[in-house]
Formats: structure tokens, C-alpha cells, sequence
């Protein structure tokens, strides 16, 4: 059985984002961390030492409105939420934490204009270890 053509597109622009975070530097650590909470499509940590939780919007050519917008509010807030649970566990070391945006317009399977908007909630949170 086939996953919808929805999910497929949405797992290809977390794939195709994630190869665009490791050939910038960045040392992708986890890819859909799930908690009751929901779920963050990428947890990657750059060079510095600031640790990354990215949210994927992939969208075929040609939207409305730009993929970022789809994450109001609640879906930041659950995003937070989720990050604290990572962080919690103390898998890594870190810096700073930042959340990002990927948007991702998706043009095959295998070329893609990909967006990252860096700090995406309007803050870099430093949180004590």
C-alpha cells in the first residue's frame, strides 16, 4: 500500500531539506521526533553549536499563500512544547536553540527551491544546561 500523494510529498521536502542543512554544515541529529506532543520534522545542530528544530512546508509551484504561513500560532506552540521534551532527554550539547522555517517548492522528486527562514518565531532561545 501506497502512502497518499500528500505524505509523499511532504516526506521528499523533509528529505531534500535535511541534505540542504548537511551541505551547509549542519549535522542533522534526528528526523521526525514524535511525543504526545507532536511531532518536529528535523532537530539539526549547526556548526556554532545552536541547536535547530525545523519545521517543513512543502507545497507544489504555484500556491497562494508562502508555506511559512501555515504555521500559526498553535503549531509554534506545539513545536516549543516538543522542543523542551528533546531538550530534556540531554542527548546534546548546545548553545542556543533556534526554530526554523524550511519551505520547501517542490518541482519533482528531485528538484526543489528550498527556503530555510532562520529564527522564524522572531527569537533565539538560550536555555540553561
Amino acid at each position: 500500500m501506497s502512502l497518499p500523494e500528500h505524505l509523499r510529498t511532504g516526506f521528499r521536502g523533509e528529505q531534500l531539506t535535511a541534505r540542504k542543512l548537511r551541505e551547509r554544515g549542519d549535522t542533522v541529529l534526528v528526523s521526525g521526533f514524535r511525543t504526545p506532543l507532536g511531532e518536529t520534522d528535523i532537530i539539526s545542530l549547526t556548526k556554532d553549536g545552536v541547536l535547530c528544530f525545523v519545521e517543513v512546508k512543502t507545497r507544489a509551484p504555484g500556491g497562494v499563500f508562502p508555506p511559512a504561513d501555515a504555521v500559526d500560532s498553535e503549531k509554534q506552540a506545539r513545536l516549543v512544547n516538543n522542543a523542551a521534551a528533546f531538550i530534556k532527554k540531554g542527548w546534546v550539547k548546545y548553545k542556543a536553540v533556534r526554530f526554523d522555517i524550511a519551505e520547501v517548492i517542490l518541482h519533482d522528486l528531485y528538484t526543489a527551491d528550498i527556503n530555510i527562514i532562520e529564527n522564524a518565531f522572531g527569537q533565539e532561545y538560550f536555555p540553561s544546561q
